[in-house]
């Protein structure tokens, strides 16, 4: 079935969010990467530095989807702006690992999530919207297994399992929220009401594929990383 025009400015307004996103993410990623505090700070294994970059994540996207959507610029995309400075942060860390890994990682997350985008766009039933449950629970084991591996050294046997989670499960895991949200976000666009109270919101809406995407790029450059260190 061809979507009607409202339905395709839906979606087309939510993967613009998800592009500027990744954009203005790539861009706070360099800049936080020039910091020495900044860096000092996120790299960190320690309490204080993991309870303040979960608060500032959580914060900083409770208030985006809390502020209501309006077209043009204003609190929310300003909201918006400050959630993907935090995620650039998070993920600077990376860069050091080097610039044409991270490339090259960059080029394999597209790919994933390309590939991954347009089978949930194509799959007939809406059939991924089905395995929302299971997922959830996987990522209380990721995210579990996430908190282990980093006061527990590689080295060692729990250690090198956690890790394992954290990493190839999270790759599954993400890439299987991926395919859901994708079409939760179809699904919503075709179903929200034309003339409700406040218009649909493709800011919140582009969040989900967002993170799943900056989770799947955390881990294909982790992977690559290990990868190299063990030539």
């Amino acid at each position: 079935m061809l979507w009607p025009d409202y339905v395709q400015k839906r979606i087309k307004d939510t993967y613009i969010y998800f592009g500027g996103s990744l954009a203005l993410t790539a861009v706070t990623a360099t800049a936080a990467f020039r910091s020495p505090a900044l860096m000092r700070f996120m790299t960190k294994s320690s309490f204080l530095s993991l309870a303040g970059t979960l608060a500032a994540m959580i914060g900083t996207g409770m208030v985006v989807h809390n502020i209501p959507y309006k077209e043009g610029f204003g609190a929310k995309q300003l909201a918006w702006i400050a959630h993907t400075a935090v995620l650039g942060a998070v993920v600077a860390p990376l860069c050091f690992i080097g610039g044409p890994l991270i490339v090259r990682a960059a080029w394999y997350t597209a790919g994933v999530v390309g590939g991954l985008s347009a089978v949930a766009v194509c799959a007939p039933s809406e059939k991924f919207l089905s395995i929302g449950g299971p997922l959830a629970i996987g990522l209380g084991v990721v995210f579990a297994s996430s908190l282990g591996s980093m006061f527990l050294p590689p080295t060692t046997v729990l250690g090198a399992g956690l890790y394992s989670i954290a990493m190839y499960g999270g790759l599954v895991l993400f890439s299987g929220f991926l395919l859901y949200d994708t079409q939760r976000i179809i699904r919503a666009a075709e179903i929200y009401p034309m003339y409700a109270s406040h218009p649909f919101d493709p800011v919140n809406a582009s969040i989900s594929i967002y993170l799943d995407t900056i989770n799947i790029f955390i881990r294909i450059a982790s992977i690559m990383a290990s990868g190299n260190r063990r030539k």
